[in-house]
């Protein structure tokens, strides 16, 4: 694709097609210009069925046409008016078909809030990463709500919008007012104490936060942290409605149920009597038709087992014939068994008679044989006693020990070796020598050969 810088530098004259002009020059403003904040007055705003919008955004000398797809629509937060002042997040384009300039819109907010904005999405993505907007953390209201705790300023206009729209739908709802100023310096910690003590105090059985409408400065009170906190924090499960249904506050995010508006939130909390009292209409009817059908059916039960009814007297009679019947059966039953068992056991005595085998020449035999045995192992026993004490005899002969006492020792060197001639003795050698009773360590000394050993 031919680029508009490359058209620029072409020496020949060239023909461009009027699409393929605007398109160059769509891009070389797409890349000339990134994406900037331009400020200036909302006119001739348009919201397409498509829900697009389109709208010119101008100030006291000039004006550009902008458009907003329905996607960044969507997160805008409000829809501006005919006259709002208003900043614009947008990248610089061309609409080649008609070969309009004009701003492709990705985020918008009211001039001279952008502070307030970006500290709102901050204060947003923190809370939403700790799972306070969590729909898994937000309690069910309850069915049928008995008191209602209202947070707001008693001076609001909304005050009466909620009270006004609850005598309306249900005026047998108490209400509790715990007051708390909704803008200003201070307004903040006075809402969550405010939303506290309604939590601890547990009068009421569902708490609305609200007022009306206004600015984001206006309703900067309810972007704080510490209400959303508040309202994290309660017992009591908290609806919030909060200016018009185009105002997001962070309190909205946190509450268990947002209200597009305070009379939105009032409708919410509590059902209409009309509809409560049609509701028990049509439950009485209900029962009083179950419990007709159920009388008609317990009446024909009974008739039915009236039919099958007889007399106490008759019916003992009956099961006590039955009962003898039965003692007859089992007594009859206990003497067959009692019979068959005493056959079965006389003819096991029989057979056991005739396969019995006689083992009285087999117990004298092995009476003879154990008498012979006892004697052999007697005879044994006694020659290898014998035997024992004259090998001992010899061994007693051939123990050193004896030699020993008889004034011998025994020499060893230290290499362990046993001196026999006194060609192994040197002066100065260690020996072990061994008696009869204990050894000792000697040094050999001067070596004196005897003549009889030359």
């Amino acid at each position: 694709m031919t680029d508009a810088g490359d058209l620029l530098a072409r020496e020949e004259p060239l023909v461009l097609k009027v699409s393929a002009l605007n398109q160059a020059v769509a891009r070389l403003l797409e890349k000339s210009f990134p994406l900037a904040w331009v400020s200036g007055e909302i006119s001739n705003f348009t919201r397409a069925s498509s829900g697009h919008w389109y709208f010119t955004l101008k100030d006291e000398a000039a004006q550009v046409r902008a458009v907003m797809f329905r996607g960044r629509a969507q997160l805008a937060g409000f829809i501006p008016r005919e006259g709002d002042k208003v900043e614009v997040r947008a990248l610089v384009t061309l609409y080649a078909p008609r070969g309009d300039y004009q701003l492709n819109v990705e985020a918008i907010r009211r001039a001279g809030v952008g502070n307030l904005f970006e500290a709102f999405l901050r204060l947003k993505d923190t809370l939403e990463a700790e799972g306070l907007f969590d729909q898994g953390r937000k309690r069910p209201l309850p069915v049928f709500a008995k008191t209602v705790g209202i947070v707001t300023s008693p001076q609001a206009a909304a005050l009466r919008d909620v009270l006004t729209a609850l005598r309306r739908r249900a005026p047998h709802v108490q209400v509790v007012l715990y007051p708390a100023p909704v803008q200003g310096e201070g307004a903040a910690q006075k809402l969550a104490q405010a939303i506290l003590s309604a939590s601890s105090r547990r009068e009421c059985d569902l708490l609305l936060v609200c007022r009306g409408g206004g600015s984001i400065e206006d309703l900067w009170s309810f972007n704080e942290e510490i209400v959303a906190r508040a309202i994290a924090a309660s017992d009591v499960p908290v609806i919030v409605g909060v200016g018009h249904e185009t105002d997001f506050t962070i309190a909205d995010f946190v509450a268990d149920l947002r209200a597009p508006t305070p009379t939105a939130a009032a409708e919410l909390a509590a059902t209409p009597r009309n509809e409560w009292m049609g509701k028990v209409h049509l439950h009485a009817e209900d029962l009083t038709r179950a419990l007709h059908r159920r009388l008609s059916d317990h009446g024909q039960s009974l008739d039915w087992m009236a039919h099958r009814l007889v007399s106490p007297a008759a019916y003992i009679s009956r099961q006590r014939l039955h009962l003898r019947g039965l003692v007859g059966r089992f007594r009859h039953a206990m003497e067959r068994m009692q019979a068959d068992a005493r056959h079965a056991c006389a003819q096991l005595k029989t057979r056991m008679a005739v396969r019995l085998p006689d083992t009285s020449s087999a117990r004298s035999e092995l009476f003879s044989r154990s008498f012979l045995l006892e004697g052999a192992m007697r005879n044994a026993i006694e020659q290898r006693r014998h035997a024992l004490a004259k090998m001992s005899a010899k061994l007693e002969v051939l123990n050193p020990q004896r030699t020993l006492e008889r004034g011998y020792a025994i020499l060893v060197d230290e290499k362990q070796r046993i001196v026999r001639r006194p060609s192994q003795l040197t002066p100065g050698k260690h020996l072990d020598v061994t008696l009869a009773k204990g050894s000792t360590r000697i040094t050999v000394g001067e070596i004196q050969p005897r003549l009889e050993d030359i």
